[in-house]
């Protein structure tokens, strides 16, 4: 769903993982940009690794012409980027119907459900139980 602004269109998606909540804007530009709650991709996500999560949807679908600009709350700063990369999925097949076909097969389009299971009462964790004896 392309927006208007005031004189910027853009294209908007949200992606999750675990608690974060990550939303993404793509607007059409010359090179790509990353921009993540107001600073540049290698400041937020100074970790390599990280920075190849969230780039990695836009090398698959083999475009580069859009400008990103990601807004993510919640979670830890992987969560966050795996998020950003979901998100920039989306909104890469809302741009163009043709690139839902390779992300889908990247694995970029499904939403990994796992997340961290509640302590439940009378147990020290979500599963781990008191050290038990006998006398």
């Amino acid at each position: 769903m392309a927006t208007e602004t005031t004189k910027n269109k853009y294209i908007e998606a949200v992606g999750r993982r675990k608690t974060a909540v990550v939303r993404v804007r793509l607007t059409a530009a010359s090179k790509s940009s990353y921009i993540v709650n107001g600073k540049p991709l290698t400041t937020y996500f100074p970790v390599k690794e990280l920075q190849v999560i969230v780039q990695k949807p836009m090398i698959d679908a083999a475009t580069k012409d859009y400008s990103v600009s990601i807004v993510a709350r919640g979670g830890g700063i992987h969560a966050q980027a795996e998020g950003a990369a979901m998100g920039i999925a989306r909104a890469l097949t809302k741009a163009d119907a043709l690139l839902r076909l390779p992300l889908k097969k990247a694995g970029h389009l499904t939403r990994d459900p796992r997340a961290k299971e509640r302590r439940k009462f009378g147990l020290k964790k979500a599963r781990k139980a008191p050290q038990w004896s006998k006398r």
